[in-house]
């Protein structure tokens, strides 16, 4: 599994951002393209501590779902999404990509070695698994959108 942390596969990320237009159009789901934007900042600004993240899940959740966050399996389409990430408020396509893009570049900056948070639904992750878990959260969701 590619990680956020990785010069190529952050490069990556930001030439697959480059190509979202506001008038991209999603291959499945309900979100547009500002939505999931602003979707996929709230992981990293939680991870980064710009956002205070409720614990959610429990022991069952961890023991079944954790190891799909950062293995080699893509995200199928329209898995469900935890409510806290349901219906992201949107500032608008440029908005919520100029933040993203930040977070982006924010992460990768800080590394694998930084102190990474707690997951609040998955629990202790180390920064190689948060870097995997960035990367895959971001390429379903492009994926999601063509790019």
């Amino acid at each position: 599994m590619k990680s956020i942390f990785e010069n190529d596969s952050h490069a990556e990320l930001l030439a697959r951002m480059e190509k979202l237009t506001a008038s991209t159009p999603a291959e499945w789901g309900k979100m547009k393209v500002d939505q999931m934007l602003s979707h996929c900042s709230i992981p990293l600004e939680g991870a980064t501590g710009k956002r205070e993240m409720k614990k959610e899940g429990n022991f069952l959740i961890r023991l079944l779902f954790k190891k799909s966050l950062y293995n080699d399996t893509p995200y199928r389409k329209n898995l469900p999404t935890a409510k806290s990430f349901l219906d992201p408020p949107s500032a608008g396509f440029d908005t919520e990509k100029q933040r993203l893009l930040a977070l982006i570049n924010t992460v990768h900056t800080k590394g694998a070695t930084h102190t990474w948070p707690e997951h609040p639904a998955f629990g202790a992750f180390t920064g190689e698994q948060w870097g995997k878990s960035f990367y895959k959260h971001l390429d379903h969701h492009l994926r999601q959108f063509g790019v």
